[in-house]
């Protein structure tokens, strides 16, 4: 069977290039400040930029010279909008039109579910990035600027990195505390916080809300799920870490109130796969590492910029549990019937996940210094591209790092496009077997 037929393939494999031209760059003298980088640094590196996740192993914006940053901050946005969708992009000025293998491979990249509308779909999906990214970057420059008195030039390069790191839900940030110096300061937290909302929507609810910002009726049920979901969580998480950590003066504790408030909203945020974080995470209370876990598990929208196993899925099985609880044939939400395949999706996604997070956790506990608690912590970051983590990633060993690689390449591609790109054939049965039901509890 021919790559074409398989778009899922030639994704991985724009991936893993991605990642291999990076690592190639970050290990040119040039790209770091003193030493050069080792190849286990520079493949980290190059790993977690282009699948957005934000681990590091080495201090960002210590290690890494102008040029290592501009290469981190090129991955991140290849990475952000797909490396599939930019080579389509890159041939659409030339062919005017995209042929059916390529839009197969740009489908399967932004999760389009119109094989017509791929096209436009590319094109809106690089315009809206310039436009949030430019709105941050210019705020964010302006901040440094006049509030920090940052040279113009270095203010700018702050803002557009950090605006960019943002929209893409990267984590990535040129101060070594990450946003822990600006805890206090909602000029600099906000806008980074709206841009890593507005990517983890994802460019399928972005585009309806903004054809029918008139008539949420015409929003479609994934559209409807993802919005009430993010809003639900990020309303959630903020009330739950601003009680777990009101008291932690390690934390939140010696701020004011308006501004745990803030620290709190913007933990919210960040656990959801963005990253950055105005406070210290390795500091927090282990229920606040939990509650973490679990945003970073559930992630952001599908098509978007982040991962985890998507707001959507965690709905749908959240629906079903619900409505077998209630005794009733169907799922429903929002007045539709979710689809048996739907219903079937998500479970096999989480449990997936589940399977993913567990078994590294289990084995990179048996066989390091570090407690269960940190390494679920690192693991399932890694998996759900958050780059939120303890402050143990650069101290584990070369092959448990190999591990959080493969976990983050992982979690960016998704297990379902993962599996299907790496099956030998899809089998169809032309028949089916009796019905029977075991017992179930």
């Amino acid at each position: 069977m021919t790559l074409q037929r398989r778009p899922g393939q030639l994704v991985i494999a724009g991936f893993l290039g991605a990642v291999a031209v990076g690592t190639a760059l970050l290990l040119l003298p040039i790209a770091a400040s003193g030493e050069s980088a080792s190849f286990m640094q520079a493949l980290f590196t190059a790993t977690s930029a282009v699948c957005v996740t934000g681990l590091i192993v080495t201090d960002t914006p210590v290690f890494w010279s102008g040029f290592g940053e501009a290469v981190i901050l090129v991955l991140i946005q290849i990475g952000g909008l797909g490396v599939m969708t930019v080579a389509s992009l890159l041939g659409v000025p030339v062919s005017r039109r995209l042929d059916l293998s390529s839009r197969l491979v740009a489908a399967a990249s932004t999760r389009s579910v119109s094989l017509g509308d791929v096209r436009r779909m590319l094109i809106r999906a690089v315009v809206i990035a310039g436009v949030v990214e430019a709105s941050v970057a210019i705020v964010l420059t302006v901040r440094f600027v006049v509030g920090y008195g940052e040279p113009l030039g270095r203010a700018l390069w702050d803002g557009v990195f950090h605006a960019v790191s943002g929209y893409n839900n990267a984590g990535f940030a040129l101060f070594s505390s990450s946003l822990m110096d600006f805890v206090s300061d909602p000029w600099i937290c906000l806008p980074i916080a709206i841009a890593t909302i507005l990517g983890g929507l994802g460019l399928p609810v972005i585009l309806e809300v903004l054809r029918e910002r008139r008539h949420p009726v015409r929003w479609s049920l994934h559209s409807k799920i993802t919005l009430l979901m993010t809003a639900l969580l990020l309303v959630g998480g903020t009330g739950f870490f601003l009680v777990t950590e009101w008291d932690n003066t390690a934390t939140m504790g010696a701020l004011s109130n308006a501004d745990r408030i803030l620290a709190s909203f913007i933990h919210a945020v960040n656990a959801r796969t963005a990253g950055f974080n105005s406070v210290d995470t390795g500091a927090m209370h282990t229920e606040s590492w939990l509650g973490t876990i679990i945003l970073m598990f559930i992630g952001v929208g599908s098509g978007s910029t982040g991962g985890g196993i998507k707001v959507t899925t965690f709905a749908v099985l959240a629906v079903v549990i619900w409505s077998e609880l209630r005794g009733e044939p169907d799922a429903n939400l929002f007045d539709r019937r979710i689809s048996q395949g739907t219903q079937r999706q998500a479970l096999t996604v989480a449990l997936l996940a589940v399977a993913i997070v567990v078994l590294p956790t289990l084995w990179m506990t048996a066989t390091s210094r570090f407690h269960v608690d940190e390494i679920l912590f690192e693991v399932t970051s890694a998996f759900t591209t958050t780059g939120l983590s303890t402050g143990i990633t650069g101290s584990l060993a070369w092959y448990h790092q190999v591990v959080l690689c493969a976990l983050m390449f992982i979690g960016r591609l998704g297990p379902i496009t993962l599996g299907t790109a790496l099956a030998l054939r899809a089998n169809r049965r032309l028949y089916r077997l009796p019905e029977s039901a075991p017992i179930i509890g």
